[in-house]
């Protein structure tokens, strides 16, 4: 399986201590070269510059070899990038959280999932505890709508 990611599901997946999930789903893990660099900007949590300094070998950071076009512009750098090497590499999934993003991922015919998924899917697989999961995320600055998080855990025990 080809799997892209963006830089808010890295971020969220680390702050929360569940970042080792991706590998047990997917195996590899691609990211742009941009979302690499936006996860060591000095504004980026510290927990995740420390995290991203050190690279896990399930990790790779990849360059798109081409251009964006001009739908792409109005993205920014890393999920620029992550729907182009997605789109490069036929990824199964391009796992990104930014509504723009994603819409656009999906005109151009790439499977996208959003951290919110990843947690699910690792739930449903008995990875981690989805209720716990999703208590650290709503401790960050991710937003998650009630009605979305009522319908997270509808089925949850």
């Amino acid at each position: 399986m080809i799997v892209v990611a963006d830089t808010s599901p890295i971020n969220y997946l680390i702050l929360i201590e569940e970042i080792h999930i991706l590998p047990k789903l997917y195996g590899t893990v691609a990211i742009p070269a941009a979302v690499r660099d936006e996860l060591l900007r000095l504004s980026a949590p510290a927990m995740v510059r420390t995290w991203i300094g050190q690279l896990p070998s399930w990790l790779e950071v990849r360059v798109p070899e081409n251009a964006p076009d001009a739908l792409l512009a109005k993205l920014d750098p890393g999920e620029r990038d992550a729907i182009l090497l997605a789109g490069e590499l036929r990824a199964d999934r391009l796992i990104v959280d930014d509504r723009e993003g994603r819409r656009e991922a999906e005109k151009r015919g790439i499977v996208v999932m959003g951290t919110l998924g990843v947690l699910q899917e690792a739930g449903s697989l008995g990875l981690l505890d989805l209720r716990v999961a999703v208590k650290r995320l709503q401790e960050t600055s991710f937003y998650l709508a009630p009605e979305v998080l009522a319908r997270l855990l509808k089925d949850q025990p």
